[in-house]
């Protein structure tokens, strides 16, 4: 067992860190009151990743200040908290979750935390995973949807009117105008796949966090493996892609990135599609990056994918 001092101090490195984040929690309680977080008098929201903050920035307005807990960029299935983090969550007046079991890593950590939380994912019509040993579990990048995201922007709305009443028509009203600009995105993209033959209307993408979108899109979804491991892209796998996109002569595949390409490459080099370009899931960038907002997110994807698919001719 050659690996077992380094798995033994991995463990003891994040038992140390659970109970530091324990004693953070408990000198916050003992201290007592919320929103102490930040120097402003609003009510503090905080998210467990970056997508989630931009959208609840716009329903928000200026009334509520909004954190994430993860940074632009992050990988946020497999992050581990951080004291700090715990720190934020204890100071915060409201928690939004994505659910779908994405944030177990964080749910055990504020699970004893007496802060009112929200699922923003909640009466979202689910999709569950394909294959793997997740098989059957939910698909849980269901903002990957401007269906979707409609129906997070109206959860977030209610929620926040609960934290805030005297701005609840406000929230309202700011949900509306959010969700009008992302219908315009599914719409637009509906209409310029409308040209692609059936065997052509498919999206084939590394991983399968793209079933939300597909659906909206009315595109059948392919991927070279369900959920992003430490070890992707088995022989099998991506033999399996390369067969789907010769039999459907599909004009282009594509990535995410926060993985690298080169199991897709592989199915460039086998077929002869065009590599449509990298598309974005988990994470906004930075504000100077391609995609600061989910708007841009969203409008970068849906963009990316029309133009391979259909040739720029849409």
């Amino acid at each position: 067992m050659p690996n077992f001092p380094f798995r033994l101090a991995k463990v003891v490195r994040r038992f140390v860190a659970f109970l530091a984040s324990i004693a953070v929690v408990l000198g916050l309680s003992a201290c007592g009151g919320n929103s102490t977080a930040s120097n402003s008098d609003k009510p503090v929201v905080l998210t467990t990743f970056t997508v989630l903050a931009d959208i609840a920035k716009n329903v928000a307005g200026d009334k509520l200040q909004v954190e994430s807990i993860t940074k632009a960029g992050a990988e946020i299935h497999g992050y581990e908290p951080t004291p700090g983090d715990i720190r934020k969550a204890a100071q915060a007046d409201l928690i939004l979750d994505n659910g779908l079991n994405l944030e177990a890593w964080f749910a055990q950590f504020v699970e004893g935390l007496d802060v009112p939380h929200a699922v923003v994912s909640e009466g979202v019509k689910v999709m569950d995973i394909g294959e793997d040993s997740y098989r059957g579990k939910p698909n849980p990048h269901a903002w990957m949807s401007p269906d979707n995201v409609q129906i997070y922007a109206n959860n977030m709305a209610k929620a926040f009117a609960g934290l805030a009443p005297e701005h609840a028509s406000e929230f309202e009203a700011n949900a509306k105008a959010y969700n009008s600009r992302l219908q315009e995105v599914k719409d637009e993209m509906v209409s310029k796949l409308s040209v692609l033959p059936e065997n052509h209307r498919a999206l084939v993408t590394c991983e399968g966090a793209y079933s939300y979108l597909a659906r909206d899109a009315g595109l059948k979804e392919v991927y070279i493996w369900a959920v992003n491991a430490e070890q992707q892209a088995t022989p099998q796998q991506i033999a399996r892609a390369i067969g789907f996109v010769k039999d459907n002569q599909v004009p282009a595949v594509f990535c995410e990135s926060t993985v690298s390409d080169a199991p897709m490459q592989q199915v460039v080099g086998a077929t002869g599609a065009k590599f449509g370009g990298v598309l974005y899931v988990d994470s906004l960038s930075e504000a100077d990056g391609p995609v600061p907002t989910y708007l841009d997110l969203i409008r970068h994807d849906a963009k990316i994918i029309t133009e391979a698919l259909t040739g720029g001719t849409a």
